[in-house]
């Protein structure tokens, strides 16, 4: 265990948070006046290795190296790692690791030899634990370690080691470090927070406006903790920010926009001991002192005023987005590659601030292209689907060998329980066989793919769906409910990963097109497929691209710097 000190031949989290402040610190003007130096300890991967070996996990750890003994035996390693043990000497060095933070929150982040690496960036896949670090040295202490425990013990989740097989990198040595940092933020009433935290992007992959410059770069900016930039809150919003052009908003004009901000915030709540989501209406009654003048504004509905989140006025009247380009296009330049950055920023009452940059690592950029080809006039009766806005992803211009298509209003009416079993049959029909892989697969339906909340979306997991080319979010679900396009969270990056297309229908917009009745006259393959679940046959079209009458195929065209495309029988 080191604080302050160099890594050795470990990467990650660590050595990413690490190098940006040395290159900053080197090359950037208003790194003295402007950074927050880290405050962080490293604990090495022979304290996982030594951890493994005592609590008998070491021959499981073995057997993940070969593709047919991947998932044996995990419940019994998870179940080892979370009832283990440490050897008395390290318990003591995580003691006086914690006498040094005090009773100051800290959170404790996967850093392993693989994760955020060139080529691989393993989001999500590993926990990142908080402590909230209340209470008693002893009680202290019993959080530490059940945090360290369940970081390990996601080195041998399903999902985990899934991504490490689809990326060939099984008989790698997969080495956990930690890092345990000291949370940045301020205490109030009863909870620690940041002012603002997010996600920065030194390549906007998202052209929304022709004003953006995808070289520019954007954030991805929450109120409160940064959890909610990095994973996706099925409903609620964040502030996408091109940096060239900050008062541009995807959602389009100001009365589209209001709809469309963030509603809860994540902080650290001391009294309940752990990581807790309010609204931010509430949470700014509970506790004074928060500095809600910067990043809200007053609104009325029904007669009554409050407060909603809107970074405006802290965009316009302060540098933060000069501050942040600069940083990016630093970075950038160093690590000679696109960058993403992970920060939280807290301000003072004169209205100057420290931006505490908590990761870097390579961005991985699947720039736009011209579309080979050129897409035909299309007669809007062969017309699938058409959009406008809200496409992330290169452009293309290609057939479609099969669309599901979750029927909106069949899947909306179901119970829960129905809607998960909605969500394994996609996952079925995205790997019906082994050469799905090399198809053009198509998603298409109601809500957010990969929502944790069947009444917002189809509840999928990625690992069920990383055979298809294309998302499609229909914005129909509720009232008020849009696509997310979920740029910086863990499920972008897997997107970005795979070169998966990202579409997003806004019903809203007149000139976007969803031609459902031509659909249902096309040929369904689900029953064919699924004869088992042909109770579902209303709420699961699949249309096989080879299976249109009279040698018709199904074609994309997308263009991602116009943000159109269109989906059609020719």
């Amino acid at each position: 265990m080191e604080k302050d000190n160099r890594i050795g031949d470990d990467r990650g989290k660590a050595v990413g948070m690490l190098l940006a402040h040395n290159i900053l610190e080197k090359d950037f003007p208003r790194y003295d006046e402007i950074i927050e130096k880290h405050d962080s300890f490293y604990i090495g991967s022979d304290v996982f290795y030594s951890f493994l070996v005592r609590n008998g996990c070491w021959h499981i750890r073995q057997k993940q190296k070969n593709p047919k003994t991947l998932f044996e035996n995990l419940e019994e390693a998870r179940e080892r790692i979370l009832n283990g043990d440490f050897p008395e000497i390290m318990i003591r060095r995580f003691s006086d690791m914690l006498n040094y933070f005090g009773q100051a929150p800290i959170i404790v982040r996967s850093s392993s030899l693989l994760e955020d690496n060139f080529g691989n960036v393993f989001s999500g896949k590993y926990e990142s634990i908080f402590c909230v670090n209340n209470g008693t040295h002893e009680q202290r202490l019993e959080d530490f370690l059940n945090a360290v425990k369940v970081i390990y013990a996601s080195t041998m989740s399903r999902e985990a080691l899934a991504y490490r097989a689809r990326r060939n990198v099984l008989e790698k040595d997969e080495q956990m470090a930690l890092l345990v940092q000291r949370v940045s933020g301020s205490r109030y009433d009863n909870v620690f927070m940041s002012d603002l935290a997010g996600v920065g992007f030194s390549y906007n992959s998202y052209r929304w406006d022709e004003k953006i410059k995808p070289e520019a770069g954007m954030l991805r900016l929450v109120f409160g903790l940064g959890t909610r930039a990095v994973d996706r809150h099925d409903d609620d919003y964040t502030r996408i920010v091109a940096l060239n052009a900050p008062e541009k908003k995807p959602e389009g004009s100001s009365g589209e926009v209001s709809g469309f901000t963030q509603k809860r915030v994540d902080s650290l709540n001391i009294e309940k001991n752990t990581l807790y989501t309010e609204y931010f209406t509430d949470i700014i009654k509970e506790n004074t002192g928060i500095k809600t003048e910067l990043f809200s504004v007053a609104e009325e509905y029904n007669g009554m005023k409050y407060k909603s989140i809107n970074f405006d006025r802290m965009l316009q009247n302060s540098d933060f987005i000069k501050d942040m380009s600069g940083m990016l296009m630093k970075l950038r330049d160093a690590y000679g590659t696109q960058v993403d950055v992970e920060f939280a920023v807290n301000f003072r009452e004169d209205g100057s601030y420290r931006i505490n940059i908590l990761q870097c690592r390579p961005q991985h950029v699947k720039k736009p292209v011209e579309i080979s080809g050129k897409a035909p006039e299309i007669d809007e009766s062969r017309l699938i689907l058409k959009t406008n806005g809200g496409i992330v992803g290169q452009s293309r211009f290609v057939p479609v060998d099969r669309i599901i298509f979750v029927e909106p209003s069949v899947y909306g009416k179901l119970p829960e329980q129905e809607k998960y079993e909605i969500a394994r049959m996609v996952g079925k029909l995205a790997h019906y066989e082994e050469t799905e892989k090399n198809k053009t697969i198509m998603l298409l339906g109601p809500g957010r793919w990969g929502t944790k909340m069947p009444s917002l979306g189809v509840p999928v997991k990625f690992s069920e769906i990383n055979t298809v080319s294309i998302i499609c979010e229909i914005g129909v679900m509720h009232e008020g409910l849009t696509p997310d396009l979920s740029m910086g969270t863990h499920f972008f990056n897997d997107m970005v990963e795979l070169d998966i297309l990202y579409m997003g229908f806004f019903a809203f917009k007149k000139e976007n097109i969803l031609n459902e009745d031509f659909i249902r006259t096309l040929p369904d393959s689900f029953v064919e497929k699924m004869p088992e679940y042909e109770k579902w046959k209303s709420a699961i079209r699949v249309i096989d691209g080879d299976k249109l009458e009279n040698g018709q195929k199904i074609y994309l065209a997308a263009d991602s710097e116009k943000q159109t495309s269109a989906v059609y029988v020719e």
